[in-house]
């Protein structure tokens, strides 16, 4: 049995009304409520506490929230954004439930307009983009730690323009942008290949130049330079010289397809790139540990187990690893060659002994 009801909130003043389930239910029922939030994967607990009823929303979409269920306290966790000046970024947004985002080839060119404004507005430097069917990848350098706002205008601007160009309603994008926080000099060049790929690897197209809706004819030459496009620094990797930059820069793209992409190296999908990077931004990661935070986010930047282990007794790096660094219990047992429920068992004896 289900009811309606309206529940206040703080921080907004878009009001909704939701149809609340009156029974215990498990996590896979959450999609009872009749509109639609993030995917179901950024729910992270459901506890038993009682007859709660407060939620919080913001204008684009949920971030911390707690939905009112009888009897359940659903906890939704909210990407952590890392912002500063001259940071580098991979940008992805998804349409919602997978849904095309670009129908026609006005969309496609009314997307770059509006990141053309936004590239305007907040100064940004894009070095490469790849417009698909159903997301975008934007490569993007921002010389002020304005990432999030840009991105409020990208996607909010452009869903209400789509919205009124086909007479829709409600959300276009699924959930909030994902963003991964970059190493210039380590990974620029792999990411700007890796993006200009996809349609290629995705079989939309069997050679790179057939498909419009990315950087890769402006920065090879193949067509006029887009205006939101800042190709020097890239084709400058490879040679001085004008053409044989370009000739390089598509024998280099030409040459990943069998590569696998680099965002697989990727910390928690939040920081790419070396240790030392890594290790600037540490620091400020581990005051992120919240239980607001998605879970692999909250851990990005931490030490891997190796590095836990050495010159540590084994029941003082289980400590570390488990009750600092929130490792998961078999991932401590695979690498000692103990079993999860040893682990286990030390970790607590732990964790009892501080207190």
């Amino acid at each position: 049995m289900s009811e309606a009801r309206q529940f206040p909130f703080t921080g907004d003043s878009n009001r909704h009304a939701y149809s609340i389930v009156n029974d215990p239910f498990s996590s896979r029922r959450i999609a009872t409520l009749n509109t639609k939030l993030h995917s179901i994967s950024y729910f992270t607990e459901v506890r038993k506490l009682g007859k709660l009823g407060v939620i919080g929303v913001t204008k684009l979409g949920v971030r911390s929230c707690f939905l009112p269920f009888w009897g359940y306290i659903v906890h939704m966790a909210r990407p952590i954004r890392i912002e500063g000046e001259g940071c580098l970024y991979h940008v992805t947004s998804r349409g919602n439930a997978r849904q095309e985002i670009f129908i026609g080839d006005g969309d496609y060119r009314d997307f770059l307009w509006v990141v053309s404004e936004v590239v305007e507005r907040y100064r940004w430097v894009v070095h490469a983009y790849c417009l698909m069917s159903n997301h975008y990848h934007l490569l993007i350098e921002t010389p002020q730690a304005n990432l999030s706002a840009g991105m409020r205008q990208v996607n909010g601007v452009y869903t209400q323009r789509f919205n009124r160009r086909y007479k829709r309603e409600g959300y276009l994008f699924q959930g909030r942008y994902k963003a991964c926080l970059v190493e210039k000099e380590a990974y620029l060049l792999e990411l700007s290949r890796y993006i200009v790929l996809n349609p290629v690897r995705a079989g939309m197209v069997g050679r790179l130049e057939e498909w419009p809706w990315s950087s890769y004819n402006a920065t090879a030459g193949m067509q006029k330079k887009v205006s939101l496009l800042h190709i020097d620094f890239i084709l400058e990797q490879f040679s001085s010289d004008k053409r044989r930059e370009r000739r390089l820069y598509r024998s280099f793209v030409k040459g990943g397809l069998a590569k696998e992409s680099p965002l697989r190296q990727a910390r928690g999908g939040l920081l790419l790139g070396g240790e030392e990077f890594i290790g600037k931004w540490r620091g400020l990661l581990e005051k992120t540990r919240g239980d607001e935070f998605i879970w692999q986010e909250k851990y990005a930047a931490r030490p891997l187990l190796e590095e836990i282990f050495n010159g540590k007794v084994r029941d003082a790096g289980i400590d570390e690893a488990v009750n600092q660094w929130g490792y998961r219990l078999k991932e401590v047992g695979a690498f000692l060659g103990l079993h999860y429920s040893r682990v286990s068992r030390i970790a607590s004896q732990k964790a009892k002994n501080k207190t």
